[in-house]
């Protein structure tokens, strides 16, 4: 007996030293319950993101197979070098950004999107390196982020509705109502009531359980098709290495990478710290220890999912519900990694996803995204108004790009003719500038 006892003890022992498990007052267990609740939480970008970027006619079983490893390869970096809990996929909005704005939007390839992408990533590599990333932070209005976040969902809501039929393209008005009483609609409402009223209840994966519940319900009424359930993963071959980094170097593409590299930025950074916060892993200042590390982790995520072919991969705010579960260490991220590769073998499940299914998480999202607008102080006209016309601008043009740019100039112009320089810095002036001058000059 005493031969097994040791053999078990001494893997725990090399995972307590590895992880620092006793100096963050957790164990094993524990770990391993918080990767699984938090995979739970968030495992619905495996449907979503290939019926995304499929529209952008990226293969959709490539996309599958790449958003799973993507995320696999962002938490165990995560996990292995910065040790936080902290997952990690392809990011909601960025990737609608990736197929509505620039593929379907702006004309581009999706090889040169994903080009895009690595720019993007590589960018963000370099910042977390030479550590420029906390000036860029810090002169960011925190109203510019808000309106941003915010416009972000409100371009999650638009297209989910629009997936789901319930807004269609009218000539007179631009917008209008679709049919509500055909079975899209009404599935991808049913779907939206069902996780909204479940995330309520705290019920753990919601928004997985709506996806499958809306698609389920669908089969049994004859609404769509069973695919299986297990395979061998599809191939990758059609969109691995298939990123054109010449063609992202345009002008044309350079509001695009800095659209990619600002939300993750600023969306990482937001999800770092509060996750950080909710955990209690922030030091005695009130700082996150190993921020460049974590930062560089989600940055090399983002350049392995460029090239396996998937759009920006980003920390995902669902960790928090690792947190909840006792996750404090990076065992955590490894476990949601392994969870992910396990996800490589359902891809007959996910061809089974109908879009209208994925349109109710769509608009959940969409939903928490535009809450950001609760911070904003309205009753500060120069502070509103950029909101507004950031958030309005990103779902009416289908570009989170333009929406950024018409964010900066308008915040930029505001402030400066009402004599508010002393909110202005030099960084947001040059890109008001900058953003201006694209505006006005660049297709």
């Amino acid at each position: 007996m005493s031969t097994p006892d040791n053999s078990l003890s001494r893997p725990r022992g090399a995972l307590d030293r590895y992880f620092k498990l006793g100096e963050h007052n957790t164990d094993v267990k524990t770990e391993i319950i918080a990767g699984i609740t938090t995979f739970l939480t968030m495992a619905y970008i495996i449907f979503v993101n290939p019926s995304i970027l499929s529209e952008a006619g990226m293969d959709y079983g490539a996309v599958f197979v790449a958003t799973c490893l993507a995320a696999a390869i962002g938490c165990l970096v995560m996990g292995l070098w910065a040790n936080y809990p902290v997952a990690l996929a392809p990011g909601m909005g960025l990737n609608a950004f990736f197929t509505y704005g620039v593929v379907l939007g702006m004309g581009h390839t999706w090889q040169v999107a994903l080009g895009g992408v690595f720019l993007s990533g590589v960018t963000f590599f370099l910042l977390s390196i030479f550590r420029i990333r906390e000036w860029i932070i810090n002169a960011i209005p925190m109203t510019l982020r808000l309106g941003i976040a915010a416009g972000i969902g409100l371009f999650l809501g638009m297209i989910a509705l629009k997936n789901a039929g319930i807004v269609v393209d009218n000539p007179a008005t631009l917008v209008g109502v679709g049919d509500l009483s055909q079975p899209a609609p009404l599935y991808a409402l049913g779907g939206f009531f069902l996780i909204t009223a479940l995330a309520h209840l705290r019920v753990t994966g919601a928004v997985m359980i709506g996806i499958l519940g809306v698609t389920i319900l669908a089969m049994l009424l004859g609404h769509n098709e069973f695919a299986g359930v297990v395979s061998m993963p599809p191939s990758i071959a059609p969109t691995i290495l298939q990123l054109d980094i010449s063609g992202a170097l345009d002008v044309g593409m350079i509001s695009v990478v800095f659209a990619f590299l600002f939300v993750d930025l600023f969306d990482t950074s937001g999800t770092l710290v509060g996750v950080a916060h909710r955990g209690g892993l922030l030091d005695k200042d009130g700082k996150l220890p190993r921020l460049g590390r974590a930062l560089m982790a989600d940055s090399t995520a983002t350049m392995a999912g460029a090239a396996l072919g998937t759009s920006t991969t980003t920390s995902y705010v669902e960790s928090t519900a690792g947190i909840a579960a006792g996750g404090r260490t990076g065992l955590t991220a490894v476990v949601v990694a392994v969870l992910f590769l396990c996800g490589l073998f359902f891809s007959p499940l996910a061809g089974s996803i109908p879009p209208y299914a994925t349109a109710g998480a769509l608009l959940y999202v969409a939903a928490l995204m535009t809450g950001s607008l609760a911070h904003v102080d309205w009753d500060d006209a120069t502070e509103a108004a950029p909101v507004m016309i950031a958030a309005l601008a990103m779902p009416l043009t289908f570009s989170i790009a333009e929406g950024i740019a018409l964010g900066f100039v308008s915040y930029v112009a505001i402030k400066a003719l009402s004599g508010r320089f002393r909110d202005l810095n030099s960084a947001v002036v040059i890109l008001g500038i900058l953003f201006a001058f694209k505006l006005l000059f660049i297709d």
